[in-house]
């Protein structure tokens, strides 16, 4: 059964872990997803973008495909699926499909204009029992046509969409989408710290998860993040894992080219990322 995300991201900031969002992309990535939470114990948040919701072909086969894994699979982990970076279209229809989350994106929008459809989407979510998330400050790199060059968020904005009634509050504070590059100066912890302080108790989020170096990341977790996304770690993992697997010929052995057997090595590195980032992010066992 899908749940809100909001329990188990207060259970993580009292607890001084923090929750894994995976992005899903297709069924192995949802399987190997699931899969390995459940193998730890730990819970997750299944983290859907808006091109990936169309690619899959819509948000209600999205729901329709992680309810039934859900229960194939025997998962007995809490599990959110979100929406992460939706547009206020986007949030309403994932919202009519049965999503247990979801994320505005207003960070591209003038303040009074994010204030005034975070509250409009607080009160449609909150009346489904949906969990909701708001972003300050963009988060660099792209994210489905959202471009965003790493902005530190203002401690006073983020006070005021924290204030609208959200569950849990993305604020940039230097952190990317994607590969970081050499130059990438680091997170911005001073505004964290002042951000945790000016917005209370409220689960803080970290995007662009993927190759922030370990201790950056258990600081970042001592001072209110709770959530911390991660995708494009586990997509080069896949690659990297399908281009040993063809570079050695193996698809071409005993009907290697079955998209069963094609697909499982990448599945299997996803695996193994998603274990290594549960475990750095100290939920593990938390389920």
């Amino acid at each position: 059964m899908l749940v809100n995300a909001t329990e188990m991201l207060r259970k993580a900031r009292d607890g001084k872990y923090a929750v894994g969002q995976f992005n899903i992309n297709n069924l192995e990535w949802t399987k190997a997803i699931l899969a390995t939470a459940q193998e730890v114990k730990s819970p997750v948040i299944l983290g859907v973008s808006e091109g990936a919701g169309k690619y899959m072909t819509g948000y209600a086969t999205v729901v329709a495909m992680v309810k039934a894994m859900d229960v194939s699979l025997g998962i007995t982990v809490p599990v959110a699926l979100h929406l992460d970076h939706g547009s206020y279209d986007g949030c309403k229809k994932c919202l009519d499909a049965g999503f247990s989350s979801i994320m505005f994106d207003g960070s591209h929008f003038e303040i009074g204009e994010n204030v005034a459809k975070t509250t409009e989407l607080v009160a449609l979510a909150h009346a489904q029992g949906v969990s909701i998330e708001a972003e300050v400050g963009a988060i660099g790199g792209e994210e489905d046509g959202i471009i965003g060059t790493g902005e530190v968020a203002d401690p006073g904005e983020c006070k005021k969409i924290a204030s609208l009634g959200v569950d849990f509050l993305a604020a940039g504070i230097g952190n990317i989408h994607g590969v970081y590059p050499s130059n990438w100066k680091g997170l911005n912890f001073e505004v964290l710290a002042q951000i945790h302080e000016m917005t209370g108790d409220i689960p803080l989020v970290l995007h662009g998860g993927t190759g922030i170096p370990p201790d950056m990341i258990k600081k970042a977790v001592s001072l209110g993040v709770s959530k911390i996304n991660v995708n494009t770690e586990c997509q080069i993992a896949f690659t990297a894992a399908t281009r040993k697997y063809i570079e050695a010929g193996k698809d071409k052995e005993s009907k290697g080219f079955d998209p069963r057997k094609l697909l499982a090595p990448g599945t299997d590195a996803i695996k193994a990322t998603v274990r290594e980032k549960i475990e750095l992010f100290g939920s593990a066992g938390k389920a």
